[in-house]
């Protein structure tokens, strides 16, 4: 479809580049202690781009010449963009960290994320996901270092710099020799000349998929590719760090389910054989051991943190590990299951970051300390992280073991091959079980009991804590309309 035809079907990706636009103008207009009110530009911006993702009905075709997809699994993965987006600026509300700065910027620039997001799931020509890596890893360098009078936020913003360029860059390298092989940037026509390549190119397609994989695994969180993920979500504010938790690892899982069934698969989309054309090296056997090992470095850090904030960093790359699980399969079931994991994980995941943005600004810190007695201070808000504790946990009956049932079921159903990859997966569940009662321990079991109780002091805080808790108790025994929307999801275009 040509460019001008194609802005006819582009209607969520300009809503937010129009929300983008006013909420800077508005950010010039206000005073520095009412740029707060950037954020409802914002949030009316998401909001239209939310009705404008489902009116769109369920077409799938391509745009701007083939570079962008237009289907159902792109769109899940941009409402659950913009589902955290809206979550994290309602969060930022209640953030003491943000007080004394303009933040109108802030919202700004997290708006300009979420559309790199939506190209990065969208994204069907190599060029494409470079210019959409790129534009969500610039933004995000800004909003940890986003803090500039706190040096563990510039040492994060930094280090994020530094990390994100070296893999951009070996990314980049994998991407032109893939483009050297085949002679196109287009997904499909990629498909075709990689299915008639010779022996004598298996090295470098091989070099190409390693590097490739790289940043992938970057954006993702993975196993050797996460050493930024713990020092930036510590430095950056704690919204940040849940929104980069959550948003990314989603649109970094549809960049690799889609790479990966479109480039190196046999045209069929959620195929187990999307592996197949990477001849001679087995590679679904080393996809699982990143996953494992992804799982198990993450949980095994996470249990010697001291810090709530800090155990939940490495909690996420263990929950990458998880998700990751499904990707050796690359079949129907794995695929649903990393999208539905994501689905349960986005709310139980910023549940958790609210509470502990909610804690640092009634107590001053976020330490495992800092919890004692919380339960019985404020019982609805104990009551909350203890729930948002179980579901990352995986216990039932929470939104978090439906989740991980459909994780481990994809595998068990992928035969024997995969029983020693579920084992790991059960046994490092087992293993997050620790540190994430330990901070029920410190609510109700260490410190005195309270004899005054206090709710929230805010409405807001109470309705984002139900948005963020009633769902992850709710589709824990009834998730059929989120199965029911993910199976309608698992249709990607395939080319012309």
């Amino acid at each position: 479809m040509s460019n001008l035809n194609s802005l006819a079907h582009f209607w969520p990706e300009l809503i937010l580049t129009v929300t983008v636009l006013v909420a800077i103008i508005a950010d010039l207009l206000y005073r520095r202690e009412d740029s707060s009110n950037v954020a409802w530009w914002v949030l009316g911006g998401i909001a239209l781009t939310l009705f404008s993702i489902r009116i769109g009905g369920s077409s799938i075709s391509s745009l701007f010449m083939g570079t962008i997809a237009i289907d159902p699994f792109a769109e899940f993965f941009k409402v659950l963009v913009l589902l955290s987006t809206a979550l994290v600026i309602l969060m930022t509300f209640n953030s003491k960290e943000l007080d004394n700065y303009r933040v109108g910027e802030y919202f700004s620039v997290l708006a300009i994320m979420a559309f790199g997001l939506f190209l990065m799931a969208a994204a069907i020509d190599i060029l494409m996901v470079y210019l959409a890596i790129e534009i969500v890893s610039i933004m995000s360098f800004f909003l940890a270092g986003y803090l500039k009078k706190k040096p563990e936020s510039n040492e994060a913003s930094l280090k994020y710099v530094i990390y994100g360029a070296f893999s951009s860059g070996i990314m980049l390298y994998g991407l032109s020799i893939l483009f050297g092989l085949t002679g196109t940037t287009k997904f499909f026509e990629m498909q075709a000349a990689i299915a008639s390549l010779g022996p004598d190119s298996n090295l470098a397609l091989v070099l190409s998929t390693v590097f490739i994989l790289v940043g992938f695994g970057y954006k993702i969180s993975a196993v050797p590719f996460h050493f930024w993920t713990p020092d930036v979500y510590e430095g950056s504010p704690t919204t940040i760090t849940a929104y980069l938790s959550v948003a990314p690892k989603a649109a970094g899982f549809a960049l690799l389910i889609r790479f990966f069934n479109q480039v190196f698969g046999d045209g069929t989309a959620m195929a187990s054989e999307s592996w197949l054309a990477l001849n001679n090296i087995p590679w679904p056997q080393l996809m699982a051991i990143l996953a494992a090992a992804t799982m198990t470095v993450g949980n095994l850090v996470a249990i010697q943190q001291n810090s709530v904030k800090r155990m939940l960093a490495y909690s996420s790359i263990a929950h990458a590990g998880y998700m990751m699980m499904g990707l050796p399969l690359m079949s129907q079931s794995g695929v649903f299951g990393i999208m539905i994991y994501l689905t349960m994980y986005l709310f139980m995941n910023l549940g958790a970051f609210y509470v502990v943005i909610y804690v640092q600004g009634k107590v001053g810190g976020e330490d495992f300390e800092n919890f004692n007695g919380l339960g019985w201070r404020m019982p609805f808000v104990g009551g909350a992280m203890t729930l948002f504790m179980v579901a990352l946990t995986g216990l039932p009956p929470t939104a978090g073991f439906i989740g991980k049932f459909y994780i481990f079921a994809a595998v068990i159903e992928a035969g024997s091959q995969y029983y020693w990859l579920a084992f790991v997966g059960v046994i490092n569940s087992v293993i997050s079980l620790y540190y994430y009662i330990r901070v029920v321990k410190h609510m109700y079991l260490i410190g005195e009991r309270s004899e005054s109780v206090s709710m929230p002091d805010s409405q807001l805080v109470t309705a984002i804590l139900l948005v963020l808790a009633i769902p992850t108790f709710v589709f824990g025994w009834y998730f059929g309309p989120v199965a029911n929307w993910i199976n309608e999801s698992l249709v990607m275009f395939q080319g012309m």
